[in-house]
């Protein structure tokens, strides 16, 4: 594992539920990745090129800010090492692109943590949307209004464009960007307006919103925040001819559909969100998709959210960056 901050905790504890022996960790703060270190038994190095070369490794995670990702996909494709990585797969499309070009030139696999493609909500929307139980696409939504510190955004490079590549859209959001890209298909075009530092002392967004129309004819809008109090369980709303499915937190809230005689729906009101605190989500889905990234190692085939997927995510998000720059519409 290479960054032991929040994060890794939580992948480190999803490794040892799911049985996966968490072998070898740096950060570029020594004490604190020797804590980790001891705590989760891996041994600490001092340096990310040892964990990408190390002989017991089959994957490395990499769980830094999103500025640091090609170096170590690098490293791991001259070692033959998969790699994960934590979202969003980069800060630009470019750097994205040379991770995916270097990962498959070399063979190795390359995957980005979206964990909430693998709740039971989605997994059985997706579905139900591939067996047209939905009917007609016609708008899909995007809500993230979430609410982080003051504390939260203290240091310099929280929300900043050159290490973390934006604000609450790039950081947050993302997640639901992911799932819209994937249950709703390619977007055409976009148009957005942003507030930035509206209520933090960042230099990049913490309101934006888009208004999205889809390649299949459908449209939508995507509304990010970390600047609404106290923070609101993120949704997906998708609306279809025949009705209306929408996913709150890591459930699904709402299966309104017209004579439907699909599988039951699995309604639920008891939902997980990190509207309010980072960590208050499920390991449930992580537990998934490690073991999905692990199988798909054994059987040398893609892993179900591989890097093409993060850089789909990534170009929607490019996509809106430029709209509120340029103050045009983004066609994509």
């Amino acid at each position: 594992m290479i960054g032991t901050g929040a994060i890794s905790r939580m992948h480190a504890r999803v490794y040892r539920k799911i049985g996966y022996e968490l072998t070898v960790c740096t950060d570029t703060h020594e004490a604190t990745g020797r804590r980790f270190a001891e705590e989760h038994g891996a041994r600490f190095v001092r340096g990310y090129e040892e964990v990408c070369r190390h002989a017991q490794v089959d994957y490395v995670d990499v769980c830094t800010f999103p500025d640091f990702r090609l170096e170590p996909v690098e490293i791991c494709a001259v070692a033959g090492k998969h790699v994960q990585v934590q979202k969003p797969i980069s800060t630009n499309l470019e750097t994205a692109r040379r991770m995916i070009e270097t990962a498959r030139a070399a063979g190795i696999l390359l995957g980005v943590v979206s964990q909430h493609r693998f709740d039971d909500a989605s997994l059985f929307v997706s579905q139900a949307l591939a067996a047209g139980r939905l009917g007609k696409l016609l708008e899909l939504d995007g809500y993230t209004k979430w609410y982080r510190s003051a504390e939260y955004y203290a240091r310099p490079i929280k929300g900043s464009w050159r290490t973390e590549g934006g604000g609450a859209l790039m950081n947050q959001a993302i997640h639901q960007v992911d799932m819209l890209r994937w249950l709703g298909g390619p977007v055409k075009q976009l148009f957005a307006f942003w507030q930035l530092g509206a209520v933090h002392r960042i230099e990049s967004e913490d309101v934006v919103n888009a208004v999205v129309e889809y390649a299949s004819g459908a449209t939508g809008v995507i509304q990010a925040s970390t600047a609404f109090q106290p923070g609101y369980p993120e949704r997906i709303e998708i609306h279809g001819s025949l009705g209306t499915a929408v996913i709150t937190g890591d459930k699904l809230t709402t299966w309104d559909v017209e004579d439907d005689s699909g599988d039951p729906a699995p309604v639920s009101s008891q939902v997980a969100s990190g509207a309010s605190d980072p960590m208050a989500i499920s390991m449930e889905p992580f537990e998934r998709q490690f073991l999905d990234f692990g199988d798909a190692i054994r059987q040398g085939r893609k892993p179900r959210v591989a890097g093409e997927e993060g850089y789909q995510a990534l170009e929607v998000v490019d996509a809106v960056y430029r709209s509120c720059r340029t103050g045009q519409k983004v066609v994509l």
